[in-house]
């Protein structure tokens, strides 16, 4: 019997056995496969979750009502029923009001195969039909993907292309200054896919030559604990003012490299005089300290360590998804110019080691195919973390990069292998601007809150219930993704239910151009038989790749080292910036005229923030959690174990379970102004006292309790604020948000988002 492989986006797997027996194990090569695969198989097999067949809801089947609650009853349809449905439902829409009416941006991470990928499916059979409004930029970091063209001429994939490689710093970083940290748990997962993760590997042999990590963070867990990391814990969302303070520091020391400035940046002077108070305030240690709540001496200490040691500067993802992220990102870099380490062997300055298993990955990017989605008629499109604003202000005029912007008018919602009901902020606010659309369309293979709170609903197979290709541009391997059980109860794959409804739109041939599933397969591969042999080797023929299930790509290994030829000489390798240099200030982001980004990087008091808190509050903090991705497996066992009385777990300090009365294995009421969440408890001393740490990911279970929007299951985007970062990038800002906590005596409500929704006759 053949070999049979699968991958998803925390890893790629072996499977044994068939039927009942079937079981995943990690590939052997992979040194620290994720937890999050765990509860793959289990969550895939749990039929209490799982879209059996497909299911339009009863008020919008009976009269079109819009009353999309998540425990609205549903009725199931035959398969040709649902789609003549849509298919009607969908030319109405655009013959009434055009396909700008019609918003795809489907934001989600639904699977790592190369052409079941749901956001590609739908939307090349949306651009067959006349096109949809898009969404832009992503929630992981939206704010670097708009400033970091402004500021070092790279797009944000290309910036993490030339990240310095993490072998690099293994030999040569003495000091690396890690704001937010560099998680574990984040670095489980990549885009498209992994064979192997290695980060934890790298950091490990960093530390053993004698790199010194200073992990700053509200977390002590955001770096691994038994490699004796230095912890630093400023407030939340403060980060920005100590990265000023450590310019100061460096400033007046003398410790600043001049000559980097003068080579290598625009705008040197004007952030200098702005750290030394032009503005009045003097950027001091002292000053800092009151603002961060952490010591001016450590501040004076870590400045003159990062001068006298090869220091690397790293940036989690995480800050800049917070109020103001873009100056906190610029902060940071503008602090390593000062510094002046870019541009050597293993220091400098990183975004995103940690954050992903592929940053800083001393591989060959190799640019596979992909399907294609071919082109969108329609031009329009919304920063990704302004959905609920696009729906609460129909044509209302808001900024983003430099442009004005206005908001369409949305008629019909499509969502295709996402959820944005985990993804989005303030899920109260979202959960009424839901009902506002005539139609939202769901695919998916599970009853999430975005399927329940759906008008139809198609189901969609798992990754594990289909063939498919990982490929991945930044990983060593490529997997032949073999099915690992057959589809749960009438689910189709993506690309079977958009050629039916092409059938019915008289578009099929231009979207399957004549090709089943499997033909797809076979002609991506024999472009990337072209890609390789571009690249100096060759591929073996599709059914010998099935046949073996895994192929390594020979010759891999290849270091980056970030802007070393712009370093080395600046005016022959210009940056493409306004000024081809790094910009410390920006003459671009200056003629924007925005109040909440100027044109260098300033501390701006975030929404919210514990310096302005009241005695009763705590700052939320809210990561990926290591049991699932993006609330995925949230119905596995790995999920459910990590639960407390079947709700998610917090984390919170000894001093705050003390002044409540509370210790693990307790339930609490997280609340703030915006909605409330039901979480349990776990008591730890590895956080700051003034905070509360909830992971995301538990699927939505919305109830009214005395009068407040309240998830029983625990999901933190209840509480979070629903903001654009500035008028820059309209991110979101996720690590905003402050909350109250009180003991839970009641009785715990049932949890019903793990179980299927009421079906009712038609």
């Amino acid at each position: 019997m053949r070999p049979r492989f699968t991958a998803a986006h925390w890893g790629a797997y072996e499977i044994h056995g068939t039927g009942a027996a079937t079981k995943l194990a990690p590939l052997p090569r992979d040194p620290h496969p994720a937890r999050i695969g765990g509860g793959w198989l289990d969550a895939m097999r749990n039929t209490d979750t799982r879209i059996a067949r497909p299911a339009i809801r009863a008020g919008w089947l009976k009269s079109r009502d819009r009353k999309r609650a998540g425990d609205a009853p549903f009725v199931q349809v035959p398969w040709d029923e649902a789609l003549d449905i849509v298919a009607e439902e969908l030319k109405r829409i655009v013959d009434t009001h055009g396909n700008s009416a019609l918003y795809a941006g489907s934001y989600g991470w639904a699977a790592a195969g190369r052409f079941h990928h749901a956001q590609s499916q739908m939307r090349r059979f949306l651009n067959t039909i006349g096109g949809y409004v898009s969404s832009a930029n992503t929630y992981s970091h939206a704010a670097a993907e708009v400033i970091l063209p402004h500021i070092v001429g790279l797009t944000n994939r290309g910036f993490l292309d030339q990240t310095t490689s993490w072998p690099l710093v293994a030999q040569h970083c003495e000091l690396l200054v890690a704001f937010g940290g560099i998680s574990k748990r984040a670095a489980q997962v990549t885009s498209s896919g992994t064979s192997v993760h290695e980060t934890q590997d790298w950091l490990d042999r960093a530390r053993a030559r004698g790199c010194h990590i200073v992990n700053i963070s509200p977390l002590r867990s955001d770096v691994d604990a038994e490699g004796g990391a230095e912890w630093i814990a400023p407030r939340p969302g403060t980060d920005s003012a100590l990265m000023l303070a450590l310019a100061h520091e460096l400033f007046v020391t003398g410790k600043a490299n001049r000559d980097f400035l003068s080579r290598c940046t625009n705008g040197a002077e004007v952030f200098e005089a702005y750290i030394m108070g032009s503005d009045g305030t003097p950027k001091t240690a002292e000053w800092a300290a009151e603002i961060c709540d952490i010591p001016s001496d450590t501040i004076r200490d870590l400045a003159a360590r990062m001068a006298h040691s090869k220091t690397m500067i790293n940036l989690a993802w995480a800050l800049q998804r917070a109020d103001h992220g873009e100056l906190t990102l610029w902060a940071g870099l503008a602090l390593a110019c000062v510094l002046g380490q870019i541009g050597r062997p293993g220091t400098g300055f990183a975004f995103g080691y940690g954050s992903h298993e592929t940053v800083g990955r001393p591989r060959k990017l190799i640019d596979w195919p992909s399907v294609p989605q071919g082109t969108n008629p329609v031009s329009d499109f919304i920063p990704v973390a302004r959905l609920a604003d696009m729906l609460a202000n129909p044509g209302q005029a808001y900024t983003y990069n430099g442009e004005h912007r206005r908001y369409p008018d949305t008629k019909m919602i499509w969502w295709s292998g996402g959820n944005p009901f985990h993804h989005h902020q303030d899920l109260a606010r979202l959960d009424t601007l839901w009902q506002r659309p005539d139609t939202v369309v769901v695919m998916d293979h599970s009853w999430t809150a975005t399927a329940r709170r759906a008008d139809i609903v198609l189901p969609t197979t798992s990754a594990l219930e289909r063939d498919d290709l990982m490929i991945n541009r930044r990983d060593p391997a490529l997997v032949y993704m073999s099915a690992a059980m057959p589809p749960l109860g009438e689910a189709r794959d993506d690309y079977d239910i958009f050629a039916a409804l092409a059938s019915r739109m008289g578009t099929k041939d231009a979207f399957t151009e004549g090709r089943s599933a499997q033909e797809w397969h076979e002609a991506l591969w024999q472009d990337c038989a072209g890609v390789a042999e571009k690249n100096g080797f060759d591929l073996p023929t599709f059914d010998a790749f099935r046949q073996v299930g895994l192929f390594d790509v020979p010759d891999t290994a290849q270091e980056r080292l970030l802007f070393k030829d712009f370093v080395d000489d600046p005016e022959a390798n210009r940056l493409n910036t306004t000024g081809g240099r790094i910009e410390i200030e920006s003459a671009a982001i200056a003629q924007m005229g925005l109040a909440d980004c100027p044109a260098h990087p300033v501390w701006r008091e975030p929404a919210e923030w514990l310096g302005q808190a009241q005695p009763d509050q705590l700052h939320l903090i809210l990561g990926q959690p290591d049991t699932r991705l993006h609330a995925q497996n949230d119905s596995g066992s790995t999920s459910k174990a990590s639960k407390t009385v079947g709700r998610e777990t917090c984390t919170i300090h000894p001093q705050v379970a003390q002044a409540h009365g509370l210790e693990n294995g307790d339930v609490v009421l997280l609340e703030n102004a915006r909605g409330a969440c039901l979480a349990g408890v776990q008591v730890s001393d590895a956080l700051r006292p003034d905070t509360v740490a909830l992971p995301t990911g538990a699927w939505l279970d919305l109830r009214v309790i005395d009068g407040k929007p309240t998830c029983i299951h625990g999901n933190p985007n209840m509480l979070t604020l629903d903001k654009g970062s500035t008028g820059l990038s309209q991110g979101n800002i996720a690590h905003t948000a402050l909350v109250r906590l009180r003991k839970w005596d009641g009785p715990l409500p049932e949890i019903t988002v793990h179980r299927q929704p009421v079906f009712v006759e038609s």
